[in-house]
């Protein structure tokens, strides 16, 4: 384990010390919303503006690098498990995935590491699709939304209606040849691209690319040039709609 990793580690020991109790009461205040797992990453310095994850289907393991990365410049990050936020067809339900979210946000901007007044969300494939369909209209709790290949297909038929609730700036960063499980196909960026909506939105296209280009445990499709693009758009983005105490 290299030093980050135990930083992130002994970061992420201090913070649930000191939230536990107001996020066990967030986020089990319903029983009805089923907590995976959330991780801190605590920033350096103390303070920082809050970063949510939102993962894919497959859990919050391959994003802990991801977390750590913004954690080291400055970025208080949490992460949450997808399953937890939007429904995937071959998983049990997540009817209050948007109330989970809403609890997460709130949890983490009342936390004393926090400096921001409201949250940027950043989801993947699965967590993508959530963090569009819910992160997106919540105006009073985020400033802005990035989506890495998100999964459009479990988003509804209308598209359009969806980009329409959007009240936060959103970056799509998509594969070209993306055809996991159907569920991320570019034609539907495309279409959200197109569609109307009333706050800024960015759709980037990388050509060779298909699912989880950005993940080093998915070999068969990481793209280091490809990720490291995506990143910088990622963090430039962050910056450019960090809500305004933040500057």
């Amino acid at each position: 384990m290299g030093p980050l990793a135990r930083k992130a580690r002994r970061a992420g020991a201090s913070v649930w010390r000191s939230l536990l109790v107001g996020v066990a009461a967030c986020l089990f205040a319903s029983a009805s919303i089923a907590q995976r797992a959330v991780t801190f990453f605590e920033p350096s310095p103390p303070k920082g503006p809050v970063v949510v994850l939102v993962s894919g289907v497959d859990g919050v393991q391959a994003y802990q690098e991801f977390g750590q990365r913004l954690a080291a410049l400055g970025f208080y990050t949490v992460l949450v498990d997808g399953r937890d936020v939007m429904v995937a067809p071959w998983e049990p339900p997540a009817p209050q995935g948007r109330a989970h979210l809403d609890a997460v946000i709130r949890a983490a901007l009342s936390a004393p590491q926090a400096s921001s007044s409201k949250a940027m969300l950043v989801g993947f494939s699965l967590g993508g699709a959530g963090v569009l369909v819910h992160g997106a209209p919540m105006k009073e709790q985020v400033a802005a939304v990035v989506a890495y290949y998100p999964a459009t297909a479990l988003m509804g038929q209308d598209l359009a209606a969806v980009a329409a609730r959007w009240q936060a700036p959103v970056l799509v960063l998509a594969g070209e040849k993306d055809t996991y499980r159907n569920c991320c196909l570019i034609a539907s960026m495309r279409a959200l691209e197109s569609a109307p909506k009333r706050v800024p939105f960015e759709l980037v296209v990388y050509p060779q690319a298909n699912h989880g280009f950005n993940l080093g445990s998915y070999p068969f499709f990481f793209r280091s040039e490809d990720a490291e693009d995506a990143w910088n758009r990622t963090l430039a983005f962050l910056q450019k709609y960090r809500p305004a105490n933040d500057r």
